[in-house]
């Protein structure tokens, strides 16, 4: 498995910020946790709201501890709501089951992290996250 190094994470924060600011989006916060779900790197735009590190832990949270991207959990809890809520109760970092949390893979599909982002509406936080970690080098998984 390849690791997601401090070089690496930086790289994915930097390069979704960047996305956020060409797309005209809202300030973002975007937060990159390592396959054992530990924070590597965390930024928070001038202008995000001091919730947002919370929000954007648990969207990349939910989807490490899930296996599957926060898109694929927004349908989950549509289907089994009360299952959502609790899963999300019993992570120590939650879950926010919106868009914007989104598995990364190395070239051989393992994962090897998640980056969750909060700021903007729930698809621009995922195509941030999305462009992030494909500027690493890495293959986003959004669900």
């Amino acid at each position: 498995m390849t690791a997601i190094t401090l070089r690496k994470a930086r790289k994915i924060v930097s390069s979704a910020l960047a996305k956020g600011r060409e797309a005209g989006m809202q300030p973002l916060a975007v937060c990159v946790l390592d396959a054992g779900g530990h924070l590597k790197a965390f930024e928070r735009e001038d202008g995000a709201s001091n919730g947002r590190f919370e929000i954007a832990r648990g969207k990349a949270n939910g989807a490490l501890e899930m296996g599957i991207g926060s898109r694929a959990l927004f349908n989950r809890a549509e289907q089994q709501a009360y299952f959502v809520l609790a899963a999300g109760r019993i992570f120590d970092h939650g879950m926010i089951p919106v868009p914007g949390g989104v598995l990364v893979r190395d070239r051989k599909g393992v994962i090897a992290g998640a980056v969750g982002i909060s700021g903007d509406n729930s698809d621009n936080d995922e195509a941030a996250a999305i462009a992030g970690i494909e500027a690493a080098g890495f293959t986003a998984d959004p669900g």
